[in-house]
């Protein structure tokens, strides 16, 4: 049983404004520095005087309300939003939280006055303007073509070293700055277009305003040519290597693929394989690949459970022409089918490897013979893309290769938006309501966003 966790309620008032005592009045609670705790407390104050609060902005609001948040950046805010001002209608007032305090001590809205608006000052010439964005990936669309690759790939490189360090928190730090970048909505010309974005730190802004000063950045070269870095992402990249692995084998002096072979007698048998088929491995899988992988999987799947379905997951579901692995989900729409169904795929997939031998792709050679680890059953199906999905081409070994970290992070933004500002938990079962005890229905995986109050991002826009 997953641990008790009270969360917050927000509620509002229903959509018939004549309940409130100022039905003119409609308050946006706006949250890029307020967090959700701060907001569900404005909001029981608010509605505890009749003031109508409402949970999503759109034309009906009529005062939006900031806390600890600069002019500028609550313009940016507020021209990104999907809802604009119907035809005729104003802009609502972009207000400090100063104006809130003094209608909740007065018991009724209290005219809006200068001091209470958030004043844009003229922006100096010759300087791109502030932009806003939400501060969870999930909430932001994040295409495969950006406009900052350069700048982006040389934070994910940073971040990918700090896993070989065993350093969490500047995996966190550096791939967080590194999605922003990959979302942001334009080129980064100049480091005040950063300001005020979550998850930018300091270190992140120095490596940025490197690059940009002089097209390169000394700590960036420093990790591509150092000799530790360039054998961790060598041995993370054999097949049932980890980090933990790749970690002792550099402690012990070993640098190259020669020297590993050298101790081919401690390789686990994934290992040996992984080492055997390593050049192949290595190459990218392109898009027809992966596509007659499919075909032969879902042959397979036909004959062991008739009406299951498999979906290509990972890269390719968001875009990808190539990638270092192929993921599968596969799943049944009757609940409880799919149990013991991915031993009975494997052992129909391994029975045409005996028959066919070597006369089948090197890339289900590998496959047939790998690990693989079946969901567990949960509540209903589990929707796509949104779980970790088995099998694979070739699939990590138990320590996880680093490398997935990076690819995951869109998955890991939303199961992180669940938990704190939903209060819920969502893993590879489903998404569960501690509060209630009790696992959300979800049929699919719109689904989820629906009830977490996102907008639904497609596969193609979650290259987080």
């Amino acid at each position: 049983m997953l641990p008790k966790r009270r969360r917050a309620r927000v509620g509002t008032p229903g959509p018939d404004s004549s309940a409130a005592r100022f039905p003119g009045v409609a308050i946006y609670l706006a949250e890029p520095h307020m967090g959700r705790s701060r907001r569900a407390f404005l909001t029981r104050l608010a509605l505890s005087k009749g003031f109508r609060v409402l949970d999503a902005y759109s034309s009906e609001v009529t005062h939006v309300v900031m806390e600890q948040t600069s002019a500028e950046e609550a313009v940016c805010w507020q021209e990104s939003r999907v809802a604009p001002p119907e035809s005729g209608c104003a802009r609502p007032a972009l207000l400090d939280i100063s104006w809130f305090t003094e209608s909740m001590a007065a018991g009724q809205p209290v005219p809006v006055e200068g001091r209470h608006r958030l004043q844009v000052a003229v922006p100096r010439k010759g300087l791109p303007s502030l932009v806003w964005m939400p501060p969870y990936a999930c909430q932001r669309p994040t295409p495969l073509t950006h406009h900052n690759t350069s700048l982006s790939e040389a934070l994910e490189m940073l971040a990918e070293a700090a896993g070989f360090d065993g350093s969490e928190g500047r995996v966190l730090a550096f791939s967080r700055a590194a999605s922003m970048l990959k979302a942001f909505p334009g080129p980064v010309t100049a480091l005040r277009q950063l300001q005020g974005l979550p998850h930018f730190g300091e270190h992140s802004c120095r490596v940025v305003q490197e690059l940009l000063d002089r097209g390169e950045c000394v700590e960036v070269e420093r990790v591509r040519l150092s000799a530790r870095y360039r054998s961790m992402k060598l041995f993370t990249g054999i097949f049932g290597v980890g980090v933990r692995t790749a970690d002792r084998w550099y402690r012990e002096g070993l640098r190259t693929l020669d020297d590993v072979r050298e101790q081919v007698q401690r390789l686990t048998q994934q290992q040996k394989a992984g080492l055997r088929h390593h050049a192949d491995l290595s190459t990218p899988v392109q898009r027809p690949d992966a596509e007659a992988l499919q075909q032969v999987v879902e042959a397979a799947v036909e004959q062991a459970l008739p009406g299951a379905t498999v979906t290509l997951a990972g890269g390719f579901r968001r875009g990808k022409l190539q990638g270092h692995d192929v993921d599968f989900l596969i799943t049944h729409p009757e609940e409880g089918q799919e149990v013991g169904l991915l031993s009975r795929v494997m052992h129909s997939l391994k029975e045409q490897v005996r028959v066919a031998g070597s006369a089948l792709p090197w890339w289900l050679l590998v496959w047939s013979h790998s690990g693989h680890r079946e969901l567990p059953a949960g509540p209903g199906p589990v929707p796509p893309a949104l779980a970790p999905a088995r099998p694979r081409a070739h699939p990590p070994s138990p320590e996880e290769p680093h490398h997935r970290h990076l690819g995951e992070h869109f998955e890991r933004e939303l199961r992180r938006f669940s938990r704190k500002e939903r209060g819920l938990w969502l893993n590879s079962e489903g998404l569960y309501d501690p509060e209630q005890e009790t696992f959300v229905h979800l049929a699919a995986e719109e689904d989820i966003f629906r009830h977490l109050g996102l907008t639904y991002l497609p596969p193609q826009l979650r290259n987080a």
